[in-house]
């Protein structure tokens, strides 16, 4: 990685073992994911075990392993979305990306997440998208919603 930023944060914490959580923290800021090389290069520069390094990474749901794409979609699969076709709104949006949930499509454009409950529930069915709520979206209305993205 041949990145100032990431090489800043590094030679702070250089030695200091204590610091993982927070150097993976600071480095996913930067680049929107943890690449394998550099859990490898944290794990020397911090002193810490690679199989440490790697379970930190992979227990918690904040770090991602794989890259993040430049819009992020959370379908609402809480029991109110259900209700009103939340599963087949994600059956549809699959298809339409391409892609399984928790995955980025080719061009890395969507990353496609779902949550239990998104907050909204006399909204639902409810896509976010980027953070911008979209409330009672069909599978009929959801490609114009995800072209909203271009």
């Amino acid at each position: 990685m041949d990145n100032e930023r990431v090489d800043r944060i590094l030679a702070e914490h250089q030695g200091k073992p204590s610091s993982l959580i927070h150097v993976l923290m600071e480095i996913q800021s930067e680049l929107h994911w943890l690449p394998k090389e550099l859990l490898d290069r944290i794990s020397r520069k911090l002193d810490v075990p690679l199989s440490r390094v790697m379970q930190i990474a992979s227990f918690y749901k904040t770090f991602r392993l794989t890259p993040k794409g430049r819009h992020e979609v959370h379908v609402c699969t809480g029991a109110s979305c259900q209700v009103r076709g939340a599963s087949h709104l994600l059956d549809t949006v699959h298809d339409l990306l391409g892609i399984a949930t928790e995955e980025t499509d080719g061009d890395s454009k969507f990353t496609l997440m779902k949550g239990n409950c998104l907050g909204c529930c006399t909204l639902g069915p409810e896509i976010i998208i980027d953070g911008k709520h979209h409330p009672r979206v069909t599978p009929d209305r959801v490609e114009a919603v995800l072209k909203s993205c271009e």
